[in-house]
């Protein structure tokens, strides 16, 4: 015999209760920022299109991990709120993975230090930019890291080439002495990880250390 019937709005509420708080593994990926010349240049592509991004993206897609790759607006002259808003567009919760290349990598290592009250999965960062000479975008940078950042993470990974340029070299070794339980892995002459240095768009090494345990 039928139990009696719930109101319709009372059965919408359970489902509805019963996803609430549920984390679900997704990736957002941060490009870098190019010269005025790249980005202006009709022949290069988008940011967002650059390099390994799209290969990125699809390598997790098919791996049922939906993937974001924001495009930073006027990116070659990194605004910090600009690039907070376009962030924040997307869902960032405890199973997340983050993945930034150059500034795009010194962005998530700002935002994640003020964002203390977050937790988030993997943290990859490839060649990441501080601008330590202040150069380019000083104020993109103003903010202290925070030394306990990887305890909200499910690792923290810094991948770095030993013949990438001396400002990300500096900013490796900053990242290294500031921020604990960093994992750190060097690699011979990838450059600064882009397509030119790595020989095309694919970048298994990257996509092994996001799959792997």
């Amino acid at each position: 015999m039928l139990g009696p019937r719930l109101p319709l709005s009372r059965v919408i509420g359970t489902l509805v209760s019963g996803f609430i708080g549920i984390s679900m593994t997704n990736a957002v990926i941060v490009h870098g920022s190019p010269t005025h010349e790249e980005y202006y240049d009709e022949n290069y592509p988008s940011c967002s299109n650059s390099h390994w991004v799209p290969w990125l993206q699809k390598q997790l897609l098919i791996r049922n991990i939906p993937a974001a790759t924001p495009e930073m607006p006027d990116a070659w002259n990194p605004q910090y709120p600009i690039w907070q808003r376009e962030f924040e567009r997307f869902d960032i919760n405890d199973e997340t993975i983050l993945v930034g290349h150059s500034c795009g990598g010194g962005f998530l290592l700002r935002w994640l230090s003020e964002h203390r009250d977050v937790r988030v999965g993997k943290v990859i960062l490839i060649a990441p930019w501080l601008d330590p000479q202040e150069r380019r975008a000083p104020q993109f940078f103003e903010f202290d890291l925070d030394r306990k950042l990887a305890s909200r993470t499910k690792g923290l990974i810094v991948m770095n080439s030993d013949n990438d340029i001396e400002e990300v070299q500096e900013t490796v070794r900053i990242v290294l002495e500031e921020l604990d339980d960093v994992d750190y892995r060097e690699f011979h002459e990838y450059g600064h990880f882009c397509a030119d240095d790595l020989g095309g768009d694919a970048f298994p090494e990257l996509m092994e250390l996001i799959v792997g345990a």
